[in-house]
């Protein structure tokens, strides 16, 4: 039996991580198994529909490498791939469910069911359809609808017994039938429910493998009643965990509630672009690499077997297997997701990382005045991802201001008293050379040190304080001259100096 995997987003807005997590994870079994890999658009709720998100998820799919075998873009033997072109399909799959006696046409109103929901919650309970609908003879139910009618049509939930279905990650799961709602499958509207669309577009496409959020996992009972009712085989059900993150409680100020220890307090919520945690696309934007942020998110809710952690997409091809999928949620934490990048970073050749960082650099300065393959090699293993770029090299066009005390160090045994007499001999030394190659001023400053009979330190800190303005750079003080320019380090060096005496 050929695998056939299906990875199905709403076109509600941009691709979050959860998401690309789940149609990596589909993509991975299918390739995996030698199977398809089917692209399928769910838009029956065109209420919450973003114009230009279907376009959002063709180019984030294929920027991540998931290539699909079928899809809307793409044809197939099974389609039309989105759910509001296959609309006339629903409805006598439908039929055939009220035929078969476990599905029934409902003509109760909105403020029927708005009232009976109100006074279930004033009882305190739970709301569930009384079935009224289910009740009416054959001849009304042709009368209603010949009238025109409004309805809806209802799955028959069983009053008794058990509904369940087997789980890769969960094992077997099973409800009462009684706690079960009947809910709709085809709407006022025509337009199936999400629930009914999967399961006959599931069947129709011929998918063996349905992984997806455990938030459906309450769900997939009604999905596997109406499996049976059609006598149909259900698909192997993995219902994968949540990817949450750490989040600071907030009081209604926004302020962060310390705990005991003084410490804000912490809890774990799943991911939201809404609390402002990034989408595939915000994490592309800022100049993380896509295959970084491909190895990181297939780490978050599947181990591998041994200690590598760094895979191509390639290698998960051929690695991915069920077995090693958690039980448990996992935690989207972005110091280790900047780890992981500055990891893909550094493993770049100098020629690539120039070519990603050029357009990052180009928004501060200029490759004509400043040598961006000595800078390149200066920031490459300083670098977690290039939006940082920007900030670390501003101070290369404009001296930021910076107070006095920078040039305080202890380890490099620098005060401000020998900070004055080390730049006044840096200056009137520097003042001579002509040769502003960064090997002739290592050579000559080093030497000038070593005629004072001074520790390095006492001149190269305040040297580079006095030329950049921070106490943190990529290089030192010979690379910052050198990027600068003879020109540019003695007119930084010359008023700092001034500030200072």
């Amino acid at each position: 039996m050929e695998v056939r995997t299906r990875f199905a987003p709403s076109p509600t807005g941009y691709m979050h991580l959860g998401n690309l997590r789940s149609a990596l994870y589909t993509y991975l079994w299918a390739r995996k198994n030698g199977g398809k890999f089917i692209l399928r658009i769910e838009d029956t709720d065109q209420e919450r529909e973003v114009p230009g998100a279907v376009e959002k998820i063709y180019a984030s799919l294929n920027v991540a490498g998931l290539k699909y075998d079928e899809g809307p873009d793409v044809g197939g033997d099974y389609g039309p791939y989105v759910q509001s072109q296959r609309k006339d399909m629903y409805l006598p799959y439908a039929k055939q469910l009220i035929e078969s006696g476990h599905a029934y046409y409902c003509f109760c109103t909105k403020e029927r069911l708005d009232e009976a929901r109100a006074e279930a919650e004033k009882k305190g309970e739970t709301f569930k359809y009384d079935k009224k609908c289910l009740h009416l003879s054959k001849e009304e139910v042709q009368a209603r609808l010949d009238a025109g009618e409004p309805y809806v049509i209802r799955q028959n939930i069983p009053l008794e017994g058990k509904a369940g279905f087997d789980d890769v990650i969960y094992g077997h799961v099973e409800v009462d039938c009684a706690t079960l709602d009947d809910n709709v499958l085809i709407k006022a509207d025509g337009l199936p429910t999400y629930n009914f669309a999967n399961v006959i577009d599931d069947h129709t496409m011929c998918i063996t493998h349905v992984m997806r959020g455990n938030e459906y996992l309450s769900s997939a009972p009604k999905y596997n009643l109406l499996y049976e009712a059609f006598g149909w085989k259900p698909p192997v059900y993995v219902h994968l965990t949540p990817v949450m993150c750490r989040d600071v409680q907030k009081d209604e100020n926004g302020q962060p509630i310390l705990g005991e220890d003084g410490q804000p307090v912490e809890y774990v919520r799943k991911l939201s672009k809404r609390k402002g945690d990034p989408t595939f696309e915000d994490l592309l934007s800022r100049g993380y690499l896509v295959e970084a942020v491909i190895n990181y998110m297939t780490l978050l809710g599947w181990s591998p077997k041994g200690e590598e952690e760094f895979f191509s997409l390639s290698e998960l091809e051929k690695l991915f297997d069920l077995e090693g999928l958690s039980k448990s949620p996992s935690i989207f934490d972005m110091q280790k997701m900047n780890w992981f990048n500055a990891e893909y970073i550094r493993r770049l050749s100098p020629e690539k990382y120039l070519e990603m960082a050029r357009p990052w650099l180009d928004q501060v300065l200029s490759e004509e005045k400043f040598d961006y393959r000595r800078l390149c090699e200066l920031l490459q293993s300083r670098t977690e991802y290039f939006a940082q770029l920007p900030d670390m090299v501003r101070f290369l066009k404009d001296m930021p201001d910076f107070p006095n005390d920078f040039y305080v160090n202890k380890k490099q045994k620098s005060t401000l008293e020998s900070s004055v007499s080390a730049l006044k001999e840096a200056k009137e030394l520097l003042e001579t050379v002509t040769d502003w190659s960064e090997s002739n001023l290592h050579d000559v400053v080093m030497e000038k040190i070593a005629s004072l009979g001074i520790k390095n330190g006492q001149m190269l800190w305040p040297l580079r304080i006095a030329v950049s303005g921070q106490q943190n750079t990529p290089g030192g003080a010979f690379e910052i001259m050198y990027l600068l320019g003879r020109s540019e380090t003695l007119a930084r060096l010359n008023a700092s100096l001034e500030r200072l005496v």
